[in-house]
Protein backbone atom coordinates (compact mmCIF):
# COMPACT_ATOMS: atom_id res chain seq x y z
CA UNK A 1 0.00 0.00 0.00
CA UNK A 2 1.29 3.44 -0.93
CA UNK A 3 1.62 6.00 1.84
CA UNK A 4 -0.58 9.10 1.49
CA UNK A 5 0.98 11.58 -0.87
CA UNK A 6 2.75 9.10 -3.13
CA UNK A 7 1.76 6.94 -6.08
CA UNK A 8 -1.92 6.70 -6.99
CA UNK A 9 -3.13 8.26 -3.73
CA UNK A 10 -0.82 11.24 -4.25
CA UNK A 11 -2.11 11.73 -7.80
CA UNK A 12 -5.70 11.51 -6.58
CA UNK A 13 -5.17 14.02 -3.76
CA UNK A 14 -3.36 16.39 -6.12
CA UNK A 15 -6.24 16.22 -8.61
CA UNK A 16 -8.87 16.65 -5.89
CA UNK A 17 -7.43 19.47 -3.79
CA UNK A 18 -7.52 23.08 -4.88
CA UNK A 19 -5.55 26.05 -3.53
CA UNK A 20 -8.66 28.23 -3.13
CA UNK A 21 -12.11 29.28 -4.27
CA UNK A 22 -12.93 29.24 -7.97
CA UNK A 23 -13.29 32.71 -9.53
CA UNK A 24 -16.74 31.53 -10.66
CA UNK A 25 -17.94 31.79 -7.05
CA UNK A 26 -18.46 35.39 -5.92
CA UNK A 27 -16.96 36.32 -2.56
CA UNK A 28 -20.48 37.03 -1.26
CA UNK A 29 -21.46 33.42 -2.07
CA UNK A 30 -18.40 31.92 -0.35
CA UNK A 31 -20.31 30.50 2.61
CA UNK A 32 -17.82 27.73 3.51
CA UNK A 33 -14.33 29.00 2.65
CA UNK A 34 -13.68 30.00 6.28
CA UNK A 35 -14.03 26.31 7.22
CA UNK A 36 -10.85 25.32 5.35
CA UNK A 37 -8.24 24.06 7.80
CA UNK A 38 -8.16 21.70 10.77
CA UNK A 39 -10.37 21.78 13.84
CA UNK A 40 -10.51 20.03 17.23
CA UNK A 41 -14.04 19.00 18.21
CA UNK A 42 -15.47 18.98 21.69
CA UNK A 43 -18.53 16.70 21.49
CA UNK A 44 -21.49 17.81 23.61
CA UNK A 45 -24.31 15.70 22.16
CA UNK A 46 -24.31 12.79 19.73
CA UNK A 47 -27.24 10.71 18.52
CA UNK A 48 -29.42 12.71 20.88
CA UNK A 49 -27.42 11.83 24.01
CA UNK A 50 -25.56 14.25 26.25
CA UNK A 51 -21.98 12.93 26.09
CA UNK A 52 -20.19 15.78 27.87
CA UNK A 53 -19.18 13.51 30.77
CA UNK A 54 -17.59 10.97 28.40
CA UNK A 55 -14.69 13.21 27.30
CA UNK A 56 -15.53 12.43 23.67
CA UNK A 57 -13.46 14.46 21.23
CA UNK A 58 -13.12 14.55 17.50
CA UNK A 59 -11.41 16.32 14.66
CA UNK A 60 -12.46 17.92 11.38
CA UNK A 61 -10.35 18.80 8.34
CA UNK A 62 -11.59 20.81 5.34
CA UNK A 63 -10.12 21.80 1.97
CA UNK A 64 -11.19 23.44 -1.27
CA UNK A 65 -11.61 20.74 -3.94
CA UNK A 66 -12.74 20.27 -7.55
CA UNK A 67 -11.01 23.38 -8.93
CA UNK A 68 -12.32 25.42 -6.01
CA UNK A 69 -15.97 24.74 -6.79
CA UNK A 70 -16.54 22.77 -3.59
CA UNK A 71 -15.36 22.43 0.00
CA UNK A 72 -14.86 18.89 1.25
CA UNK A 73 -14.31 17.88 4.84
CA UNK A 74 -13.73 14.84 6.99
CA UNK A 75 -15.37 14.59 10.44
CA UNK A 76 -13.75 12.02 12.73
CA UNK A 77 -15.04 10.97 16.14
CA UNK A 78 -13.44 9.86 18.33
CA UNK A 79 -10.29 11.64 17.23
CA UNK A 80 -7.79 9.42 15.39
CA UNK A 81 -5.54 9.20 18.45
CA UNK A 82 -8.43 7.80 20.51
CA UNK A 83 -9.48 5.46 17.70
CA UNK A 84 -6.03 3.90 17.72
CA UNK A 85 -6.15 3.59 21.50
CA UNK A 86 -9.04 1.14 21.16
CA UNK A 87 -11.95 3.41 22.06
CA UNK A 88 -13.97 2.16 19.08
CA UNK A 89 -14.03 -1.37 20.48
CA UNK A 90 -15.42 0.01 23.75
CA UNK A 91 -17.88 2.50 22.23
CA UNK A 92 -18.92 1.57 18.65
CA UNK A 93 -22.12 3.68 18.65
CA UNK A 94 -20.05 6.90 18.68
CA UNK A 95 -18.26 5.99 15.45
CA UNK A 96 -17.99 8.80 12.93
CA UNK A 97 -15.48 8.82 10.10
CA UNK A 98 -17.29 10.54 7.27
CA UNK A 99 -17.02 13.23 4.66
CA UNK A 100 -19.12 16.14 3.48
CA UNK A 101 -18.98 17.54 -0.03
CA UNK A 102 -20.38 21.08 -0.26
CA UNK A 103 -20.63 22.11 -3.94
CA UNK A 104 -21.71 25.55 -5.13
CA UNK A 105 -24.78 25.47 -7.41
CA UNK A 106 -25.18 28.80 -9.23
CA UNK A 107 -28.63 27.78 -10.53
CA UNK A 108 -30.08 27.93 -7.01
CA UNK A 109 -27.45 30.31 -5.55
CA UNK A 110 -26.81 27.87 -2.71
CA UNK A 111 -24.59 24.96 -1.76
CA UNK A 112 -25.60 21.35 -2.34
CA UNK A 113 -24.39 19.19 0.51
CA UNK A 114 -23.82 15.43 0.59
CA UNK A 115 -22.73 13.83 3.89
CA UNK A 116 -21.73 10.20 4.12
CA UNK A 117 -20.52 8.43 7.27
CA UNK A 118 -19.87 4.82 6.24
CA UNK A 119 -18.55 4.06 9.74
CA UNK A 120 -21.97 4.79 11.22
CA UNK A 121 -24.21 4.13 8.20
CA UNK A 122 -25.50 7.73 8.06
CA UNK A 123 -26.17 9.80 4.94
CA UNK A 124 -27.70 13.22 4.42
CA UNK A 125 -28.49 15.49 1.46
CA UNK A 126 -29.05 19.16 2.22
CA UNK A 127 -28.98 22.68 0.83
CA UNK A 128 -26.81 25.25 2.65
CA UNK A 129 -27.15 29.03 2.82
CA UNK A 130 -26.10 31.88 5.04
CA UNK A 131 -28.99 33.14 7.15
CA UNK A 132 -27.93 36.19 9.12
CA UNK A 133 -24.66 35.38 10.89
CA UNK A 134 -25.29 31.61 10.75
CA UNK A 135 -25.01 28.96 8.06
CA UNK A 136 -28.10 26.78 7.87
CA UNK A 137 -28.30 23.49 5.99
CA UNK A 138 -31.71 21.89 5.51
CA UNK A 139 -32.79 18.67 3.89
CA UNK A 140 -34.51 15.39 4.51
CA UNK A 141 -33.46 11.81 5.02
CA UNK A 142 -34.45 8.91 2.78
CA UNK A 143 -37.44 8.25 5.08
CA UNK A 144 -38.62 11.87 4.66
CA UNK A 145 -37.57 13.13 8.10
CA UNK A 146 -36.52 16.79 7.83
CA UNK A 147 -33.08 17.75 9.11
CA UNK A 148 -31.41 21.03 9.94
CA UNK A 149 -27.70 21.50 10.60
CA UNK A 150 -26.38 24.88 11.71
CA UNK A 151 -23.01 26.56 12.08
CA UNK A 152 -23.41 29.31 14.71
CA UNK A 153 -21.12 31.60 16.73
CA UNK A 154 -18.66 31.55 13.82
CA UNK A 155 -15.31 33.27 14.31
CA UNK A 156 -11.96 32.77 12.58
CA UNK A 157 -10.96 30.22 15.24
CA UNK A 158 -14.21 28.75 16.60
CA UNK A 159 -17.71 27.64 15.70
CA UNK A 160 -20.68 25.89 17.27
CA UNK A 161 -22.31 23.14 15.18
CA UNK A 162 -25.85 21.94 15.92
CA UNK A 163 -27.60 19.04 14.16
CA UNK A 164 -31.34 18.56 14.55
CA UNK A 165 -34.16 16.43 13.14
CA UNK A 166 -37.82 17.37 12.96
CA UNK A 167 -40.05 15.19 15.12
CA UNK A 168 -43.09 13.55 13.49
CA UNK A 169 -45.31 16.27 15.02
CA UNK A 170 -43.80 18.61 12.40
CA UNK A 171 -43.16 21.33 14.98
CA UNK A 172 -40.39 20.19 17.32
CA UNK A 173 -36.72 20.13 16.35
CA UNK A 174 -34.90 17.41 18.31
CA UNK A 175 -31.19 17.85 19.06
CA UNK A 176 -29.13 14.99 17.58
CA UNK A 177 -25.58 16.33 17.60
CA UNK A 178 -23.65 19.28 18.96
CA UNK A 179 -19.98 20.19 18.69
CA UNK A 180 -17.74 23.10 19.67
CA UNK A 181 -14.91 23.39 17.14
CA UNK A 182 -11.59 25.16 17.74
CA UNK A 183 -9.14 25.78 14.91
CA UNK A 184 -5.87 23.89 15.19
CA UNK A 185 -4.33 24.61 11.79
CA UNK A 186 -4.79 26.40 8.49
Amino acid sequence: MNPIGSGASGAFLSALASPGRSPRIDEADDVYGWLVGSWALQVLHYRGYDVRGEDLTGEMHACWVLEGRAVQDTWIMPAREDRRAGRMARDPQNDMYGSTLRAWDPAIRAWRIAWNNPAGGHREAQIGRRIGADIVQTGSRADGQATRWRFTEITADRFHWIGEALDPDGETWRLEGEFIATRIGA
